[in-house]
């Protein structure tokens, strides 16, 4: 793959999933929009990420969690409000309100940065064992900044496994190989219908939160770069006391974070949110 397969025509505001992405979503729990970023908005945050990773040394890149909060890894804002602002984009908010609904909260993200060479595994799982969302619902924007494909680590799915919204156990894994700290029991798992979510940079993918999926470690030659926002519908709960860290390299404070209603209404009124309804896209 090149990167001069990035999107050029990026309209602001105007990203619709066709009717063969919704069924994609429905049916696969993980659909390829036909939107992504422009070759300049690549640059930008290619040059954002360089600047991200150079402001937290010592800290693995596939663990920087919500580089949007400033704070987080001791970021600056002058770092995390460029995030956040990704992170509230029109397009991408406009592609996750057709799965989600109307009423939208920004309740995550973070870097997935692979090291050519040396990135860390991230084990077969479920992102519902991880979190404390009740009713359980969530879309993930998967924004690809490398070229990310099989040699290099892209993300490994089973397309349906979502369909029975069901969570499988989880075992215990607190390895300094992975990324998590949990991972499915290897006969929940089937290898047999493995997809790779192969990107070029720019473009992205949305996956629900029942969806089963990993990536092997990455002992390429290039790097794998991506940033994963997480959304919410604000019909459910973000539960504070459920705080579980997710890494081994890093703990998930889960009930510290500041979480935004972006769309819509607040209707559990339990969150804690901060509006940014009116924040310019």
């Amino acid at each position: 793959m090149s990167t001069t397969a990035a999107f050029d025509d990026h309209r602001p505001g105007r990203a619709r999933l066709s009717a063969a992405e919704m069924q994609a979503y429905r049916l696969d729990g993980l659909v390829k929009p036909a939107h992504g970023l422009g070759a300049a908005e690549l640059a930008g945050l290619r040059g954002l990420l360089e600047e991200t990773l150079a402001a937290t040394p010592g800290q693995r890149p596939e663990s920087l969690v919500c580089p949007h909060i400033e704070g987080m890894g001791n970021l600056p804002a002058a770092i995390t409000d460029r995030w956040l602002a990704v992170c509230t984009r029109a397009d991408f908010l406009d592609l996750v309100e057709q799965v989600l609904g109307p009423d939208v909260i920004l309740w995550g993200s973070q870097i997935f940065c692979k090291p050519a060479g040396t990135g860390l595994r991230v084990p077969w799982h479920q992102d519902g064992h991880f979190w404390p969302i009740r009713p359980l619902a969530t879309c993930t924007l998967w924004l690809a900044l490398d070229d990310v494909d099989a040699e290099n680590s892209a993300m490994l799915y089973v397309p349906g496994s979502q369909r029975t919204r069901t969570l499988f156990p989880h075992a215990d894994q607190p390895s300094e190989e992975s990324a998590l700290n949990a991972e499915m029991l290897p006969g929940d798992v089937d290898l047999d219908r493995v997809e790779v979510d192969a990107l070029p940079a720019g473009a992205c993918s949305l996956h629900d939160v029942y969806l089963v999926h990993g990536s092997e470690p990455n002992r390429s030659a290039r790097r794998r770069a991506g940033f994963v926002i997480r959304y919410m519908p604000a019909t459910s709960h973000f539960d504070r006391e459920l705080a579980i860290s997710t890494s081994p390299q890093a703990a998930t404070k889960f009930a510290e974070r500041p979480i935004y209603l972006l769309r819509g209404e607040d209707w559990t009124g339990k969150t804690g949110l901060v509006d940014l309804r009116d924040r310019p896209a």
